[in-house]
């Protein structure tokens, strides 16, 4: 009798509602893995600053960040131009010289600002509706700001020699259609990418720095011993300004922003409506090229 199970034990062990609806709502959990393990190791010992602790800049930080970022790009890349006059670097290095530094711009202030540098792509993302039109004067003067400042460096550094040789300017054998024609062209091909890799949700934005910085690098190694290849109003204006030589200027502006314009009213062919996401996992920083 004392080995014998009682009847009452053995009825509620196995006919038990409750037991049954607890196991039904606990299911057992898989038995945790080395990979995954070590996947919440990586996560618990996450550095701070790869924490996006959702803070906006300001507008002033964001004004700050494309006058900075506009002129690293112009003292660095009309500072290859003039440097090719005591060490000839070859059009392959200078535009070796552009395609680095805006890679690099963009991956320093990209995500203050969202790295413009140019009139014209500030422009056309307005047009296409991934800018904010409000913001578009404070960018466009922070960027011309930017640019005439790195001229008057170059100036102040080179000996107040004259830098007319970073202006943009083509040969006579160049009649003005055609100029207009290249530089349409050159920028068309860099608002593309830019719509592609950076505007785009489906795009990996990590590689957008390489990517926009390499088809400036192209551009310039065809379209530079033909006009410059300047693709942007800014970093003609800022040389013009200073060395006061303004022939063709008209050229160097309106070609640029129809050409980006172009680019971003073909590239919405091409685009996909983005997915609404819920509100908990909605992204407030301020992402390369996003509506600010």
């Amino acid at each position: 009798m004392a080995n014998t199970p009682s009847i009452t034990e053995d009825f509620s062990s196995k006919h038990s509602p409750m037991k049954h609806s607890v196991e039904a709502a606990s299911p057992k959990l898989p038995p945790p893995t080395k990979r995954r393990t070590m996947e919440e190791a990586k996560v618990k010992h996450l550095p701070e600053f790869c924490v996006n602790n959702e803070i906006l800049p300001s507008t002033m930080q964001k004004a700050v960040a494309e006058l900075l970022g506009t002129y690293f790009l112009i003292f660095i890349g009309c500072g290859s131009a003039l440097i090719n006059d005591f060490e000839p670097l070859t059009i392959v290095g200078i535009a070796i010289v552009w395609g680095m530094v805006l890679m690099a711009a963009i991956y320093a202030v990209g995500h203050i600002s969202g790295a413009h540098f140019n009139p014209a792509v500030t422009l056309a993302l307005a047009a296409g509706q991934k800018f904010s039109w409000k913001l578009v004067p404070m960018y466009m003067v922070s960027q011309l700001l930017g640019s005439t400042l790195a001229s008057l460096t170059l100036r102040a550094l080179f000996h107040y020699r004259g830098i007319e040789v970073t202006v943009t300017q083509y040969k006579d054998s160049t009649s003005d259609l055609e100029a207009f024609a290249w530089e349409f062209i050159a920028t068309f091909i860099l608002m593309f990418n830019v719509c592609a890799i950076a505007t785009d949700h489906r795009a990996c934005k990590a590689v957008a720095g390489a990517a926009i910085g390499a088809t400036v690098l192209f551009n310039v190694i065809v379209a530079g011993p033909i006009t410059g290849a300047s693709m942007n109003p800014a970093r003609s204006l800022g040389p013009a300004v200073v060395s006061g030589v303004y022939e063709n200027l008209w050229v160097y502006i309106v070609a640029p922003v129809l050409g980006a314009m172009a680019a971003t009213f073909v590239y919405s062919v091409l685009r996909a409506p983005e997915p609404e996401k819920p509100e908990s996992i909605k992204s407030k920083h301020n992402e390369l090229y996003s509506e600010v």
